[in-house]
């Protein structure tokens, strides 16, 4: 369940955080002992996810929204140094190789280019 056997290395969830998941785990534990039922129940279930956050320090959902994000941050930064534009030169190498490419073609028929067909 933890990444990493140092138990300090990989908490998530410090501070202000980590003393409301305390202060809320034990509230809805409280109310869901106190209401029962199925309601109860899902309290209960809340309670003691917010307490084993808070204890432990460490969210697995947290940690996955932080990866996330730092994705999203490293594929701006990748998309930020493609260009957008092409250069002078990009646009002669280009009409270079399709001068190359299509010199040797042969061609049969109309030349659509230099003498369009009527009536298509």
């Amino acid at each position: 369940m933890f990444r990493t056997s140092s138990n300090h290395a990989s908490q998530n969830v410090h501070g202000w955080e980590r003393a409301a998941s305390i202060i809320g785990g034990l509230y809805f534990l409280g109310k869901g002992l106190g209401r029962g039922g199925v309601g109860g129940v899902l309290q209960l279930a809340v309670g003691g996810m917010a307490l084993a956050r808070g204890i432990s320090g460490q969210c697995e959902a947290k940690r996955m929204l932080d990866d996330v994000n730092e994705q999203a941050r490293m594929a701006e930064g990748n998309s930020r140094s493609m260009p957008l534009e092409r250069s002078e030169a990009d646009d002669v190498r280009l009409r270079t190789n399709a001068q190359a490419a299509t010199g040797t073609a042969t061609v049969t028929g109309n030349d659509s280019l230099e003498n369009p067909r009527t009536g298509v």
